[in-house]
């Protein structure tokens, strides 16, 4: 039984489902529907146990940093996977309030997500897998959109991270997808080089990088977290030794 709970959180206009093969059935895997950063912050921190490890993907993973350097007291473990720590441009503002404006006009997640498919998958998983591409569209088609829109509304509010995960000191593991168009290796780079200690690692994937790779993932996290397992549990017994005297 682990020390910890494992959280993940998933991307925008995605579900649960983002995790399915990966082997992490366990993990606690709230929604992230809040209007804005800090609003999703304490909605976990309220909800969440006490101590945790907590990973996530693109917009998941964002709100996981942001966990981790408001109360790192609280965080066992950080891990994530396709995202990026630093404030929103200009243009990416702009693209999330004209998809706010086209879902208020009738559109609907899975209409938004079926444009976006080629800068979320692999050209190879898109050549070669429908059934992924399809799994890619139903997690849109399961998103509520006023979920959507608060997701959206959430993206305007990021900040650069990367000063604050530069005091963070719990042990982490930052993936990239060798093909993500959307969030590329660099931005990992960005992430690993600010985390003191990170492991830093790269699969054959698009953005959505457990769905294309759902064993290779699971592995990484899985042996990463028996890391921080036995790491807590050495603490606690060297804890709990000491109290004893």
């Amino acid at each position: 039984m682990p020390a910890v709970p494992l959280v993940l959180l998933a991307g925008m206009n995605c579900t649960p489902d983002l995790w399915t093969g990966c082997g992490l059935d366990d993990a606690l895997t709230p929604a992230v529907d809040a209007d804005d950063l800090d609003t999703q912050v304490d909605r976990l921190l309220r909800d969440l146990p006490r101590t945790f490890v907590i990973g996530g993907l693109s917009l998941g993973a964002i709100v996981a940093m942001a966990v981790t350097v408001r109360a790192p007291e609280r965080v066992l473990g950080l891990c994530v996977t396709a995202t990026n720590a630093k404030a929103p441009t200009p243009a990416q503002r702009a693209g999330w309030a004209g998809w706010l404006d086209r879902l208020s006009a009738g559109e609907t997640p899975a209409d938004l997500q079926a444009e976006i498919v080629p800068v979320l998958l692999s050209e190879r998983v898109r050549a070669t897998r429908p059934d992924l591409v399809a799994r890619t569209l139903r997690m849109a088609e399961q998103t509520p959109d006023a979920m959507l829109a608060a997701q959206l509304r959430l993206q305007a509010t990021r900040v650069d991270l990367l000063p604050g995960l530069g005091a963070v000191r719990v042990p982490s593991l930052v993936i990239a997808g060798r093909e993500d168009a959307l969030c590329p290796p660099g931005f990992h780079d960005e992430i690993a080089t600010a985390l003191a200690g990170s492991r830093r690692e790269q699969l054959e994937a698009g953005h959505l990088v457990p769905l294309e790779r759902p064993a290779e993932f699971g592995a990484l996290v899985r042996d990463w977290c028996a890391g921080v397992d036995a790491a807590t549990r050495g603490r606690r017994s060297r804890a709990g030794s000491t109290g004893a005297r």
